[in-house]
């Protein structure tokens, strides 16, 4: 018999709710409730920068089977709200097994809610959209307060998230525990590519270094001028959680790299939505976002379906009248821009996740495709001797 603080409850703004157990830390939790369908990954998916602000409901029946290692963080933070899941395995079997899963929530400091049903949440999410959400012991007392601070969290959800994400200093990236799955070649020659930083994934920064890239982690409003001391052959704008809308710094600052610069750019989930937005494309929220690892996205160019991760909760909306962009992909699922190249620019994004982290990896030919473009640059301008001027 479950002890009386064992119990949780999670509200929905609809005044819906689900009773269940509590896992982790105990304390009240509110967020924005998405669902991820991956069935394996779950500790890349909690410690994923772009779920900053997020109840996470992960639909796969039984997490905590693997346990947790010291190598598949995807950051050194926790920044989601919450988690909601349908059983806890609590004796993980795994070589690289090193703490079981329920005393890493405690450890982190993360609130779960488990033994509900899963299904049934994820269908009010799918038919009627994105839910705030609070997780909280199940006590009388609890319920009103629990009202509030939804209600709160909906009238501050409009604040800019970025800036509690991004370093706050330059730094090299020089120690990797990544593994080689993707069968990397590293390059001959080292490449200089500078990351801004919006919530990288450290699997991102991990496989552009076994590329043998050096890689610079800057700000996300850092200006052109600093970056051009460090000769970059590329720039990454990464992942990262958030309304791409209200970076309107971020934008400014890569609208300025295109036009002044032709240095080549990568931009991923949140910063291909950077990129689309600096060329004059829209964007909209989506109603319940792409969050999974089994996506198929049509390239375009080869007709070819690649199997992709996906995480993101906005989506890029087709051009008009816009003759320098070239729609590279779509998903399958809705026919949403999952791809695009600037025209007369080194300027490349994928809205899905090509390191598959967790995932699959048939997008790793999009990572492939920017290195040859930084070495085709770093030619070009040592041969002319270029230097890039603003």
């Amino acid at each position: 018999m479950e002890k009386k603080h064992e119990k949780a409850v999670l509200l929905l703004e609809n005044n819906k709710f689900f009773k269940g157990k509590i896992a982790g830390y105990k304390k009240f939790s509110v967020g924005e409730i998405i669902f991820n369908t991956s069935v394996t990954g779950y500790q890349e998916i909690i410690t994923d920068p772009s779920y900053f602000n997020q109840i996470v409901l992960l639909t796969s029946p039984h997490i905590g089977n693997t346990g947790i290692n010291y190598e598949d963080n995807e950051s050194k933070s926790i920044y989601l709200k919450g988690l909601i899941l349908k059983d806890i395995y609590n004796n993980p079997n795994h070589y690289k097994y090193k703490k079981k899963f329920k005393n890493f929530l405690l450890e982190k400091k993360i609130i779960s809610i488990y033994d509900i049903d899963t299904r049934k949440l994820t269908k009010i999410l799918r038919n009627s959209g994105t839910k705030i959400g609070c997780i909280f012991e199940d006590k009388k007392e609890n319920y009103k307060i629990a009202k509030k601070k939804i209600l709160d969290f909906k009238s501050k959800i409009k604040l800019k998230k970025n800036k509690k994400i991004s370093t706050k200093k330059i730094y090299i990236f020089k120690k990797s525990k990544f593994s080689n799955y993707f069968n990397i070649k590293k390059n001959k020659e080292k490449l200089n590519l500078v990351v801004y930083d919006y919530g990288v994934k450290f699997s991102i920064l991990n496989i552009f270094l076994n590329y043998n890239c050096k890689i610079i982690v800057v700000p996300s409003n850092t200006k052109i001028k600093k970056i051009l001391k460090y000769k970059p052959d590329g720039i990454l704008l990464s992942n990262g959680p958030g309304n791409p809308i209200e970076y309107k710094e971020e934008i400014k600052i890569v609208k300025k790299i295109l036009l002044k610069t032709k240095i080549p750019i990568l931009g991923i989930c949140l910063g291909h939505q950077l990129l689309s937005l600096s060329v004059g494309l829209k964007i909209k929220k989506m109603k319940f976002g792409h969050h999974g690892s089994n996506h198929p996205v049509k390239e375009i160019k080869t007709n070819k379906i690649l199997i992709t991760s996906q995480n993101h909760n906005f989506s890029v909306l087709n051009k008009k009248n816009k003759k320098n962009i070239e729609i590279t992909h779509v998903s399958l699922l809705d026919n949403t821009i999952q791809g695009i190249s600037i025209k007369k620019r080194n300027a490349i994004s994928f809205q899905g996740h090509p390191e598959g982290s967790p995932g699959p990896h048939d997008a790793k030919k999009i990572l492939k495709n920017f290195l040859k473009i930084m070495k085709k640059y770093k030619k070009n301008r040592e041969k002319k001797c270029l230097k890039e001027k603003i």
